[in-house]
């Protein structure tokens, strides 16, 4: 049985596990660096050769289990993927007492799975952090291209966005005022963190597209664009996001193949791996409170 990062097979049944990871192969609408299809492959590989222990949180993740849930590999075309995204993600959301987790793939994977986190949770906020506003109402003839990737979700739910640095003068209209965290904004403002923080509260869905890094250490993505967000301070952020909030979701999408994929793939693996620590801590923090 292949497991999560190689973690014993006890560690890695769905009924032994605290999170559920689908993974979604697609790169059907990508316009420019194509092989993010290979996304989900390279991301289980690199966590395979990650160490378990987490050194911040001195904590093991892998120890509250993390499950296969499977991958989505309907391409047929972008709307047949979205659908399926939303029936997958809408089944994983059954188990109340999960984290659902994907792993993609280009950008549109995440249409499907925020729309069915947003029709069972109220309130919901969509964190998302990224170089591009995502805001096109279609692109290419298609609602579910990776240029629309939270434009529903700027419909539906209180979209915060972090990291932009590339926009469509179209886009300007759709970017939700004061929720818009500009890349050169952040560059100058040493109380950015806490900022977006003012935004975020009750449930969160988090979608994290590698682009949003700087392409210095997330080169391996479709659109590298300079200027991007640091290693640190974005799981400064996270962090506290996880404290903050109840955090009901999360993607990383937009790890691409190429000749150097190797950094990308390890810098997505121990991102989704901290992101796990900060989950599983949060929770442990609120049990404590509660009792």
């Amino acid at each position: 049985m292949k497991t999560y990062a190689g973690i014993p097979e006890e560690n890695a049944t769905l009924e032994n596990s605290k999170v559920m990871l689908v993974t979604v192969p697609y790169d059907g609408t990508s316009t420019w660096g194509k092989g993010a299809d290979k996304g989900p492959e390279l991301f289980l590989d690199a966590s395979e050769n990650m160490e378990l222990y987490d050194i911040e949180t001195a904590t093991e993740p892998y120890l509250e289990g993390v499950y296969l849930a499977g991958e989505v590999t309907e391409d047929s075309s972008p709307e047949a993927m979205t659908e399926a995204v939303y029936q997958k993600t809408k089944e994983m959301l059954q188990y109340e007492d999960k984290l659902f987790t994907l792993f993609g793939g280009e950008h549109s994977v995440s249409i499907g799975s925020i729309r069915a986190v947003g029709e069972k949770y109220e309130n919901l906020t969509v964190l998302q952090l990224d170089a591009h506003t995502d805001l096109r109402p279609e692109f290419h003839g298609s609602t579910s291209n990776h240029a629309c990737a939270v434009f529903e979700a700027n419909q539906k739910h209180n979209l915060v966005q972090v990291g932009i640095r590339s926009c469509d003068v179209e886009e300007m209209q759709y970017v939700p005022k004061g929720q818009c965290f500009w890349a050169h904004e952040i560059a100058e403002n040493p109380n950015w963190i806490e900022d977006v923080l003012s935004k975020v509260s009750g449930n969160v869905y988090i979608t994290i597209d590698l682009d949003a890094f700087d392409p210095s250490i997330a080169p391996s993505t479709g659109t590298p664009e300079p200027g991007g967000l640091a290693w640190y301070p974005t799981l400064k952020l996270l962090r506290k996001v996880f404290e903050k909030c109840n955090v009901v979701g999360f993607d990383i999408v937009e790890l691409m193949d190429s000749p150097m994929a190797k950094p990308t793939a390890f810098l997505a693996a121990k991102l989704y791996y901290k992101m796990l620590a900060y989950y599983h801590l949060a929770e442990k923090q609120t049990f404590i409170k509660s009792n």
